[in-house]
């Protein structure tokens, strides 16, 4: 039975049957058409989408198996001490930290890097605060004063305006005097951790391989088990360092992240530019284009804190998918015009790199498995066939996985949660190619530092109300968080914090479609489409991540 038969059984004879000629009219010659073209081109992106996830997957087990460590491949001596020349044997280092109101862990990321081992003549400090509070600004000053009354070269650095948001901070840094006696820059977001030997492993790799322009480290989550939300990122995460990094460096010796740069490969390539929310993709890919080659160093780790509440991870995904759609539009020009990469090169940064990556695989996931796929349960005449709907994305989905094995019994909850994330992913996705209003949007990540510690440990296993307060319980992979907080309406905290239009839209549209392939469809795609819809309710209604109190 098709949408305008059950039409029938709702409405009126008289209304049901303009409506069923209506649709009639419509259906067949536009609707059925329009639908079979967009599953034709989602079915290829998806075919796309899988060569590149299969041909990462060969070129991993390859290099597990016979491939050579980053040591192994290019020159690489630990740094000894000359008699002669003293601490000068050693290059000037500077280490440019970021920050923004970062009231949570800026002790974390400043007593990490002042802990950093290296000559203390030969390495200097920048904490780049572009704080708008005066009290956490003053906080950061006095924990910079802390820091140089114990002898560490450290460096207080403010500017009168937030023009260019973290690129135009470390654009800004770049030009003070003393800057120009450093030979190489370590940039660490706020969260950052790095480990006291960071520089005697990174730094060996610049000093022997002069065409090498950036190492970069492998992030390690200190926060990965506070909540279920920070499991599914992690095992996204561990993939994009496990796979995807290893590939680019292993074979094109290309990625988009920072981490210790040689000073002149920066500053050939352009040095930092604010077009984009990516500044870091972007610097990385220009100065690729000047033949500068990366090293992804895959077991050394830096801590770093995952976001943990779902407004935080929403507008992280927004610019991790706005700002290298964005780029590759500004830039996709540029790449194949230049000449001092091979062809291939081109090719693996254009094609794998930028549209596979950044672009199919948001939209496929949205468009294909979370639209078009629900839409032929009401259109029969569309079919999908099975490799399509199940074969392809289940073997994506295991490749997947591979990079966090503890995760494994997580898997269904991941595929429904990155399939919620794929909403704003596409729309993200979108405005960087249209270059739309919030294309150049940035707001900077809200950390929560150690959350444990600030709720004193306490766990509670009942959920309890009473009036005028409220009590939520998180329920986490691992534990149980409890947030106590004060509002002044309910009604007003549940729209403005937690009620999402979009995720609310989607959920029914798919529990609608459910409904009707359980009384009227033949796909017996229900089940998935009941799980998809509830768990966009669930994020529709904020249930999701870690509540924290808004003051």
């Amino acid at each position: 039975m098709d949408a305008a038969s059950a039409a029938t059984i709702i409405f009126p004879d008289r209304i049901s049957g303009q409506m069923g000629l209506m649709w009639q009219q419509t259906k067949a010659p536009l609707i059925v058409p329009l639908l079979k073209l967009l599953v034709y081109l989602c079915l290829a992106l998806s075919i796309m989408l899988f060569v590149e996830r299969v041909y990462m997957g060969i070129v991993i087990v390859w290099l597990k198996l016979f491939g050579r460590k980053p040591e192994k491949r290019y020159k690489w001596e630990a740094m000894k001490d000359d008699v002669e020349l003293g601490n000068s044997a050693y290059p000037m280092v500077l280490v440019q930290i970021p920050m923004y109101n970062e009231k949570e862990v800026y002790q974390l990321s400043i007593g990490a890097a002042c802990g950093l081992s290296w000559p203390s003549d030969r390495i200097t400090i920048q904490v780049l605060d572009d704080s708008t509070d005066p009290t956490i600004k003053d906080l950061v000053e006095l924990e910079c004063q802390r820091w140089a009354s114990k002898g560490i070269n450290i460096k207080y650095e403010i500017r009168d305006s937030r023009n260019g948001y973290k690129a135009g901070a470390l654009k800004e840094g770049m030009k003070h005097s003393y800057v120009k006696q450093c030979d190489y820059v370590a940039i660490f977001d706020a969260d950052f951790e790095p480990e006291p030997d960071f520089l005697w492993r990174t730094i060996p790799f610049l000093v022997h391989n002069p065409d090498i322009a950036l190492v970069q480290a492998r992030w390690k989550f200190v926060n990965a088990d506070e909540c279920l939300m920070t499991r599914m990122q992690e095992m996204s995460l561990d993939y994009h360092f496990t796979v995807e990094q290893e590939v680019g460096s292993s074979t094109y010796a290309f990625f988009g992240t920072a981490g210790v740069w040689r000073i002149s490969a920066l500053n050939e390539a352009g040095g930092w530019k604010d077009r984009t929310t990516v500044e870091d993709m972007d610097l990385a890919v220009r100065a690729s284009l000047k033949g500068w080659k990366f090293v992804y160093v895959g077991d050394l780790k830096v801590k770093n804190e995952l976001p943990s509440t779902f407004k935080a991870y929403r507008y992280q995904q927004h610019r991790w998918s706005c700002g290298p759609a964005n780029l590759f539009k500004k830039m996709v020009g540029e790449i194949m015009r230049t000449k001092k990469v091979t062809l291939w090169k081109k090719l693996y940064v254009i094609y794998s790199f930028f549209f596979v990556r950044k672009i199919v695989a948001h939209i496929v996931t949205f468009v294909f498995y979370c639209v078009l796929l629900p839409a032929t349960v009401l259109f029969p005449e569309v079919e999908v066939p099975k490799w399509g709907a199940v074969y392809i994305p289940s073997i994506i989905t295991l490749l997947n996985a591979v990079g966090t094995p503890r995760s494994l019994h997580l898997l269904v909850f991941w595929i429904l949660f990155e399939n919620v994330m794929s909403l704003h992913r596409t729309k993200a996705t979108f405005i960087g190619l249209l270059e739309a209003g919030r294309v150049n949007e940035w707001v900077v990540t809200e950390k929560l530092g150690d959350v444990k510690s600030k709720l004193g440990g306490k766990t509670l296993k009942k959920p309890r109300i009473r009036i005028g307060e409220r009590y939520v319980l998180v329920q986490c992979s691992r534990l149980i968080v409890r947030e106590r907080f004060r509002f002044k309406s309910r009604s007003h905290y549940l729209i403005v914090n937690r009620v999402h239009v979009l995720e609310l839209g989607v959920g029914a549209y798919l529990f609608l479609c459910g409904c009707y392939d359980v009384a009227f469809g033949k796909n017996h795609y229900f089940i998935y489409l009941f799980l998809q819809s509830i768990a966009f309710f669930v994020a529709g209604v904020g249930y999701v991540g870690t509540f924290v109190p808004n003051s």
